[in-house]
């Protein structure tokens, strides 16, 4: 039993990146292979804020902009919470398209939490 536990726990983590390796790839954004989106399904004016250089893609549309999207990146999605579902459904969208992505471990929340960088939403 504790087997098939730590089994499910390596799964769900590896879904994850946490915070400090996004804080290292926002140092060279044009050099770093990290994209960060925001699905949120909010306007700016509810959303307030962003992750700073974050790309604003609602998960409701990211089927539709996958054509967009640079298959050499790794995208990092992150929502409101990590309770919520929406980075979620957005890591599940991407994955089943070949891309390589990431939820943000902890979502906004934890990013605002620890007082790193964030700017007006776009």
């Amino acid at each position: 039993m504790e087997t098939k536990k730590i089994e499910l726990l390596e799964t769900y983590l590896i879904l994850y990146i946490d915070h400090f390796k996004v804080l290292e790839s926002l140092k060279n954004p044009d050099d770093s292979d990290i994209v960060v989106l925001d699905v949120r399904n909010a306007p700016k004016q509810v959303k307030g804020d962003q992750i700073k250089g974050a790309v604003p893609m609602a998960a409701k549309d990211i089927a539709d902009h996958l054509d967009e999207l640079n298959p050499e990146k790794t995208y990092v999605v992150y929502d409101w919470t990590g309770g919520t579902t929406l980075g979620k459904n957005a890591l599940l969208i991407l994955l089943t398209h070949n891309f390589k992505a990431f939820e943000l471990a902890g979502a906004l929340e934890g990013w605002k939490g620890m007082n790193l960088p964030v700017e007006p939403a776009k």
